[in-house]
């Protein structure tokens, strides 16, 4: 109950500020309608995982966010939904099934972050959901996978996020993860696919200092930002 007056009354305030965007994640129901914990089911068997999928989109999932579309959508405000592991919106796809059940306020916050550590390209992350319009925010954070760890704890590493050297993935800070050509082609795409709006640094780079992890980010993000509409093919 604390989370939806929360984001409600967030929602009123950006209408009143002209803010378009109010970012937030899916939730994750647990698997009945006591259940004090969430309950992330990520494989298709045993059959059980399939019932408590289906009760949370069908009973908890759907109907609340269309009424969070809705009262959204009343208020010219967008909500931006992070794809991350854990939640019940975590792919392109899941972002996608939420949104044609709610309806178009519903979209990404695209953190290629959270792609990389789940085996998706953020690239083409970025094209599926831009066909659709769907990417309403988007945050400029780097991982790093050791592939000598993931070969032990798999994706699903629940290792401590302090214990980087025994962890599958970490975040790194834009550049520290993947190279600037990598992160020119997500930039550029985000672009080809209509997205203009912010690019936001999120700082959890466990090597780093706030300062630093920021100020290198920005460093690597500067040169391959695109600020200048090309307006019409002007060569042709």
């Amino acid at each position: 109950m604390l989370l939806y007056l929360v984001l409600t009354k967030t929602i009123v305030l950006a209408s009143k500020l002209g803010v378009p965007v109010v970012n937030t994640f899916s939730g994750c129901p647990g698997d009945h309608e006591n259940a004090l914990y969430p309950n992330w089911p990520v494989t298709p068997w045993p059959h059980d995982f399939q019932e408590v999928l289906k009760w949370q989109w069908e009973e908890k999932l759907i109907p609340y966010w269309k009424e969070k579309n809705d009262f959204a959508q009343a208020h010219n405000v967008k909500i931006g939904l992070e794809l991350h592991g854990g939640f019940s919106v975590h792919t392109p796809a899941t972002l996608l099934r939420l949104r044609e059940a709610c309806g178009p306020a519903i979209g990404a916050n695209l953190d290629p972050s959270h792609m990389w550590w789940q085996g998706i390209d953020p690239i083409e992350a970025i094209k599926i959901l831009g066909r659709e319009n769907a990417i309403h925010h988007f945050h400029a954070k780097d991982t790093i996978i050791d592939q000598q760890n993931m070969n032990r704890n798999g994706l699903t590493d629940m290792t401590d996020y302090s214990q980087m050297r025994d962890r599958s993935w970490y975040f790194r800070s834009v550049g520290f993860g993947h190279d600037q050509k990598t992160w020119a082609d997500i930039i550029s795409t985000l672009r080809l696919y209509g997205y203009d709006y912010v690019v936001s640094i999120e700082h959890e780079d466990g090597l780093m200092s706030i300062e630093e992890g920021f100020t290198k980010a920005v460093e690597n993000l500067k040169p391959i930002i695109v600020k200048e509409s090309i307006g019409q093919m002007w060569w042709t």
